[in-house]
């Protein structure tokens, strides 16, 4: 059983050596231990530090591509490796690395595909009320949306089993925290988490730039993959609304009209036209987007299934040398 801790980095020359020593070289159950970094740019001396430190593996990215690519690459680079478990920590240290064998242990279990870390935030004491506020908020609507019971949806403290890896297809420019859970709940994964520990601040995210743009971005994020994977139901429901405003004045003009006073009234009959009209575009365009939900998942069926046997190809080269 392989374990790899990948850490996506942005400048973490400073903290990166306590994030290396905070994570357990040997744990029970797991047969070998590696850490990964993935390097989004970094214009410090992370890199140098990482070999120092005798980090296992480096992924460079030659320019900044922000986490959720990083990440991305980073699970990419970890199947590759042949990772059984793929743990994500934060280069900051802001998760507790001695937290992993908990961590992972729903998996080695067999109880779950993905496990996240619950920082329990509303005992966090650099959190702001209003920041531990937004996170009960945005991981109850996670928890709507997707299905999945997660008390802290947005934190990058996770572990995920290789299958779990192979299934995931995170497209999101901004973060995958978000986009993985409601992946997870749709493809029906087991999804757990465990309670964990957090280390002392030690910069502010750079992940950011203020509370308004992070809720900004992950609203964006919440529509764009519920739309992706319920579009069904997204665009019906507004057909549906739009239907409504439009009946009502069309429905003004009939009362009206049958009242023998139909004459003046007929910019009801118009704007209620228009509305029932865009209402009707939006349940085609449900269809439309249900059928190409269906291909969808083709696509990432033959995804996955590419993956597997590109990934058993390479291990078979490597087994024959």
């Amino acid at each position: 059983m392989k374990l790899i801790v990948q850490i996506p980095c942005y400048n973490e020359e400073a903290t990166l050596p306590a994030t290396f020593n905070d994570i357990p070289k040997t744990i029970e159950g797991i047969n070998i231990v590696e850490i990964m970094i993935i390097d989004d740019g970094s214009t410090d001396k992370t890199i140098e530090v990482a070999k120092e430190l005798g980090v296992h593996h480096i992924i460079v990215n030659k320019n900044n591509k922000g986490l959720a690519r990083t990440f991305r690459a980073g699970i990419n680079a970890c199947l590759h490796l042949n990772a059984d478990i793929i743990v994500n920590t934060d280069g900051d240290n802001q998760y507790a690395g001695w937290d992993i064998p908990k961590l992972i242990q729903p998996i080695l279990d067999g109880k779950a595909d993905v496990v996240v870390g619950d920082r329990n935030t509303g005992s966090v004491a650099h959190f702001s009320p209003f920041k531990k506020f937004l996170q009960k908020v945005g991981s109850y609507v996670v928890k709507t949306l997707s299905g999945v019971q997660v008390p802290d949806a947005v934190s990058g403290f996770r572990a995920y089993s290789r299958d779990a890896a192979l299934h995931l297809n995170i497209v999101s420019p901004f973060s995958y925290t978000i986009e993985a859970l409601i992946q997870a709940g749709k493809k029906h994964m087991a999804v757990t988490s465990v309670p964990v520990e957090t280390n002392e601040k030690t910069r502010e995210s750079r992940l950011f730039s203020s509370i308004p743009k992070f809720i900004e971005r992950q609203l964006t994020t919440i529509i764009r993959m519920y739309a992706m994977y319920q579009p069904l139901r997204v665009f019906f429901f507004i057909g549906l609304f739009l239907s409504v405003i439009g009946a009502i004045p069309i429905l003004r003009f009939l009362y009206f009209y049958l009242s023998g006073e139909g004459q003046g009234h007929i910019q009801s009959l118009i704007l209620g036209g228009t509305f029932t009209i865009l209402g009707f575009v939006s349940f085609l365009i449900a269809l439309l987007a249900d059928l190409m939900n269906f291909n969808r998942q083709l696509i990432e069926q033959t995804l996955e299934k590419v993956r597997r046997i590109e990934l058993e190809m390479k291990k078979n080269k490597s087994d024959d040398k």
